[in-house]
């Protein structure tokens, strides 16, 4: 990327504030739990997962990553379980260990059969968590860290949601969001029949589909979507750990959620000045009736120097984070997640693709410049800032969920209903229907990748081949959830839009005319991508014969999508009548026989003199900024992996409240907040922490100062947690 990033704040303008965010009074037919648990991972040292580059290591945080659940049951039946992860992708190994430790909390209520378990696809997430080698070349082998953060995230999320189960109800919202993606291989797209095309306007899947989940007793508590659109509106030059586009979608929406309740309304519907937020921040609920007077708010800064780095306890960490002080115990938390679906070739850099030595739009063919595939890159719409396009490909998924949140009428009724199997998609025998009449079989392959996989995609060219051996993925779960009308199809890969739009045409006409009147054209179908496990890429017959990436990197050879094709309608077939399926064969476990090459922190220092927590680099003496400025203090630090500060912080900023009370205003889940980590060397045992905040629009005039919350490594393996403070600054009108 060109230029130094710019961030603003959160700023985001509603489409519509309809007051009907009770939703209909029909009576309550589920039982309905949500949850949420950090599952942000090591912050520092650890290949990022996605764009497997070895260059890009994590080294601070951007906003954290989340686990965020929804449990439906039957009041006497069924349930099912949906869990979305902000990482790239569901890995089989994760989902074996969860299941493994739900069955010893809840017996054989949540099994492999009704828990499905998805990833919106950041690539700015740690990686080293999936078991096969094929996806942690880069990471230099397995990463615990990265692998405990989210099995233990998921419980404790799962264990939320089932904790919370009430009776409620759940609406449904369908409706075109045409800007926040496009395809990145439309030659490949181009390669399918012209009839097929025709029926559709779009080269992409524009539409969303929202749930809408209410509490008999307390309203509204959270939504889940599908949307198809990759998470690389961050590059792979990005060290910061991200949810991307969908994961920044989440965190406004549930800040707007919270924000509503204290506010009547907005000076206008929605807002054409990109510097202003219309959405009133927390903040305002916090603090009451600030000090305005920039004299007093001067003194006042000045009596607050930086302090020195002292011990400090993990749990103020916790406790200083601003969501969890916002916390009613008799209250739900509102959950919100912007899931995956078939993204295969859908990409946020809707720009299009350009050279980066020429500035001249990449081949149409082959996404190349003078025949390099490295030169070719796709922008955002903030471009060249990679933030701002984040957050506008995020802002742009939020307003229209709030749209279907708010306008969503259509009740779900009827039954919940799962079926799964496990297939071994190394060597399956499909049946083809032949022009002539009658049917064909053909077989799949044995994982492969073809060439163009080296060379990667327009959102990030590849680094190099990588040659599959023994250790491969081969049996992989197939798994229908229905919750009423909604059936939802879970897919452990990136399907291509075509590719997509065939499986649910599919099954749609399969629950159609095999129903017998459970369903009628009006059910809704959703592909949930990357759940349960990760296979990569799967294209149409057509799309794989151009071997552009996506094809490529279709593992089972051209007959991989009408496999899935003949499996889910095998689950269908029995959705509908009830009917047991065969398990199939159970996918190995491999976790004693993971390597990792990733050295461990051995121990972290600081100058002579000097504590962990000193500020090396304090705010000026004196200082006021203004909304927009940025703010920047450094500490001396230690390695963020000795705590991950699971659900707590890294960095905070602090208002003051009255003479002598700070109070939590930001932290490093807010968009506006950057932490970033470096060594002075790379095999320094000191290091430094930076916390950037740019100041958003929407803060409120006062004195305020930054914080920094670390765990530093001894010799002989003991962690301390220290605190540091900068000193006190005025932000003013």
């Amino acid at each position: 990327m060109e230029g130094q990033p710019v961030v603003t704040c959160l700023s985001v303008f509603l489409l519509l504030f309809i007051q009907n965010i009770g939703g209909s009074s029909s009576a309550s037919n589920y039982l309905i739990g949500l949850g949420s648990y950090d599952i942000t991972g090591p912050a520092a040292d650890v290949n990022m997962m996605g764009y497997a580059s070895a260059e890009q290591i994590a080294s601070g945080v951007h906003f954290r990553l989340r686990a965020r659940t929804f449990i439906v049951a039957e009041p006497q039946g069924n349930r099912v379980v949906f869990v979305n992860l902000d990482a790239c992708m569901a890995s089989q190994l994760v989902t074996i260990k969860v299941l493994e430790r739900l069955k010893a909390r809840y017996g054989d209520l949540y099994t492999e059969q009704n828990v499905a378990i998805s990833g919106i696809h950041t690539h700015a997430g740690p990686g080293g968590y999936l078991q096969y080698v094929v996806y942690i070349v880069t990471s230099l082998g397995f990463v615990r860290q990265s692998f405990d953060a989210l099995v233990d995230g998921i419980e404790k999320c799962i264990v939320q949601a089932h904790e919370n189960l009430q009776p409620g109800s759940i609406y449904i919202n369908k409706g075109e969001l045409l800007d926040a993606g496009v395809n990145r291989s439309p030659s490949s797209y181009l390669n399918n029949p012209a009839a097929e095309r025709s029926k559709y306007k779009y080269d992409v899947d524009k539409e969303m589909t929202l749930i809408k989940f209410v509490n008999e007793e307390w309203g509204p508590i959270g939504s889940f979507n599908w949307f198809a659109t990759h998470g690389t509106s961050m590059s792979r030059t990005n060290p910061l750990i991200s949810g991307d586009n969908k994961g920044a979608a989440a965190r406004f929406m549930e800040d707007w959620f919270e924000q509503r309740g204290s506010h009547n309304g907005f000076n206008s519907p929605y807002s054409n000045n990109p510097g202003t937020d219309r959405v009133p921040r927390r903040i305002s609920s916090l603090v009451h009736n600030p000090l305005e007077n920039g004299n007093e708010l001067m003194k006042l800064a000045a009596s607050f120097e930086r302090s020195e780095g002292r011990p400090a306890t993990r749990s103020l960490s916790v406790a200083s984070r601003v969501r969890n002080a916002l916390k009613r115990a008799d209250k739900p938390q509102f959950v919100s997640a912007f899931c995956q679906s078939n993204c295969g070739d859908v990409s946020p850099n809707v720009l299009g693709a350009f050279c980066i030595d020429s500035g001249l739009p990449c081949d149409f063919n082959q996404s190349t410049c003078n025949g390099k595939n490295e030169l070719c890159y796709g922008r955002g719409p903030g471009y060249p800032d990679e933030f701002e396009s984040t957050r506008i490909i995020g802002e742009r998924q939020f307003r229209k969920a709030v749209e279907l949140f708010n306008t969503a009428t259509e009740q779900l009724t009827g039954k919940v209903g799962y079926k799964h199997a496990y297939v071994d998609f190394s060597n399956l025998e499909v049946g083809l229907p032949k022009r002539g009449g009658g049917t064909e079989v053909v077989k799949t392959c044995p994982a492969a990748m073809g060439f163009a996989f080296a060379a990667g995609t327009t959102d990030g060219p590849g680094a190099f081949d990588f040659k599959q051996g023994d250790d491969k993925p081969s049996i992989l779960p197939v798994q229908i959830l229905r919750i009423g009308q909604l059936v939802i199809l879970n897919v452990p890969g990136e399907f291509t839009t075509m590719a997509g739009r065939r499986l649910r045409d599919a099954i749609k006409m399969a629950l159609i005319s095999g129903g017998g009147g459970q369903f009628n054209s009006n059910v809704h179908i959703v592909i949930a991508g990357l759940t349960n496990t990760y296979s990569q890429y799967v294209t149409t017959f057509d799309e794989y014969q151009v071997q552009r990436y996506e094809g490529a990197s279709t593992l089972y050879g051209p007959h991989t999508l009408s496999a899935y094709i003949q499996e889910f309608k095998k689950l269908a077939a029995a959705l509908i009548i009830g009917q047991t399926v065969m398990p199939g064969p159970p996918p190995p476990d491999l976790l004693d026989k993971q390597i990792s090459l990733l050295p461990p922190v051995v121990v972290d220092a600081t100058p002579l003199g000097v504590k962990f927590g000193d500020v090396k680099t304090d705010v000026p003496q004196n200082s006021t900024f203004k909304r927009g400025d940025m703010v920047a203090v450094t500490f001396w630090s230690a390695c963020p992996r000795n705590d991950l500060m699971t659900e707590g912080t890294f960095a905070l900023v602090e208002l003051l409240q009255g003479q002598n009370t700070w109070v939590p205003a930001y932290d490093d889940d807010d968009f506006c907040l950057k932490f970033k980590w470096s060594r002075p060397a790379k095999l320094s045992p000191q290091s430094h922490a930076t916390v950037e905040w740019k100041i958003p629009e929407s803060a409120v005039s006062g004195v305020y100062r930054i914080r920094h919350f670390g765990a530093s490594k001894s010799l002989v393996g003991s962690i301390s947690h220290f605190i540091g403070s900068s000193s006190a600054f005025v932000v003013a009108n």
